[in-house]
């Protein structure tokens, strides 16, 4: 797999982005999630996978939890496990190498169904998955989730991640917060080499606040849940935690046709979003003034609900060629202050050395870009996709 792959044939990138799959080093892969599209269990998507009809997908989440009614879990859990050992028989078959196939997780129901779950799964299963995704991830339930996952490793003898969700009362409650999510930290810490990514349940703290954001306003308007996000980066996004964090999803799908964006060819995209300025519609403008600000307060990739997302999402991972210049010479420098290469900013050495190297690994994710007006570029695609 490699990010942006879909992009129009003329366009050119400073620095490609790399190839990966789910055998990266997990150093690598935790940038690379990118836009991650969450579906119901219950959707069959196989021939999509087999046919890589959504081309911008690179990892993916099939849904136990919130997306299905309680009575259609087994059927969910039989199309995953269908899905699986379909994919594993494609790999088996030479139809699909390992690097055609997204980053597949599966987000459990809660740890008696993860248990139950994990029991039906075998090596083939494993083959075609990447993964777990722990909802309401709490200090009460944290040492289950992560023991099953480590035992489940050690049984199969194989390597599949863990991303949490931390949502729900006790953290989004400002007398819980900062204590249940230090002791998630340190429950976290013994399964370090598990843990891909964390997530966020932005959708979850709304609703406990009785908020939603609408298309002209972005997550981080809403104060209270702002202020759990706020928490959670600084508790797990710090330098030295080394957790990558993953931005909370956007809720509206998106209406546009591709003769709106040739449009923007000449504009300064973030400079119209944050004038207000119309760009396309309410929808994909929201989208991108959040996922703007996402990447401002240091999250990495976002979750997505609907395959229209994914172009956008992953176009703006992409690092300019002036960051890349930046974050480079930062880390190539041994201390003191320096002028940067374009001579318009100080570096300052070791205050910015975290941000340099954020910056070069989403640079090797997802490639490195000429300016901001190569993002509008890459929203370009050969095909239109559905799913």
């Amino acid at each position: 797999m490699k990010h942006h792959h879909d992009r129009k044939r003329d366009f050119q990138f400073v620095h490609e982005p790399v190839e990966f799959d789910k055998r990266s080093e997990k150093e690598k892969l935790q940038y690379c999630l990118g836009g991650t599209l969450y579906m119901p269990g219950t959707k069959e998507v196989l021939d999509k996978i087999l046919t890589r009809h959504i081309k911008a997908m690179t990892s993916m989440v099939m849904c136990f939890e919130d997306a299905i009614a309680k009575a259609d879990l087994p059927r969910a859990e039989a199309n995953v496990l269908y899905h699986l050992e379909s994919i594993t028989g494609a790999l088996d078959s030479g139809r699909l190498e390992i690097g055609d196939i997204p980053l597949i997780f599966l987000r459990v129901r809660d740890v008696g169904q993860f248990r139950e779950f994990v029991g039906r799964l075998d090596a083939r299963h494993a083959r075609s998955l990447s993964g777990f995704v722990f909802p309401k991830f709490y200090t009460s339930n944290a040492t289950d989730y992560l023991s099953i996952l480590y035992d489940l490793n050690a049984r199969l003898d194989v390597e599949l991640y863990g991303m949490p969700i931390l949502e729900g009362r006790s953290i989004a409650y400002i007398e819980t917060r900062i204590e249940e999510l230090c002791d998630l930290r340190s429950q976290l810490e013994p399964f370090r080499s598990q843990i891909l990514n964390v997530r966020v349940g932005g959708t979850d703290f709304s609703a406990l606040f009785g908020v939603r954001r609408g298309m002209n306003s972005s997550i981080y308007d809403i104060i209270t849940v702002r202020d759990c996000l706020a928490d959670i980066l600084n508790i797990f996004g710090r330098s030295e935690s080394g957790y990558v964090v993953s931005a909370p999803v956007w809720e509206y799908f998106l209406a546009y046709r591709e003769d709106d964006i040739r449009g923007l060819l000449e504009g300064d995209l973030h400079r119209s979003l944050f004038n207000r300025q119309q760009v396309l519609n309410d929808a994909i403008d929201g989208l991108l003034r959040e996922v703007t600000l996402d990447k401002a307060n240091g999250f990495i990739g976002k979750t997505v609900i609907h395959p229209s997302h994914l172009r956008f999402v992953n176009a703006m991972q992409a690092v300019t060629r002036e960051e890349h210049e930046d974050a480079i010479q930062i880390l190539e420098a041994s201390g003191g202050v320096i002028k940067s290469a374009k001579a318009n900013k100080m570096n300052e050495i070791e205050p910015h050395r975290s941000w340099a190297f954020q910056v070069a690994s989403r640079a090797e994710a997802f490639g490195v870009i000429e300016s901001e007006a190569d993002y509008i570029k890459l929203f370009f695609e050969e095909d239109h996709e559905s799913v």
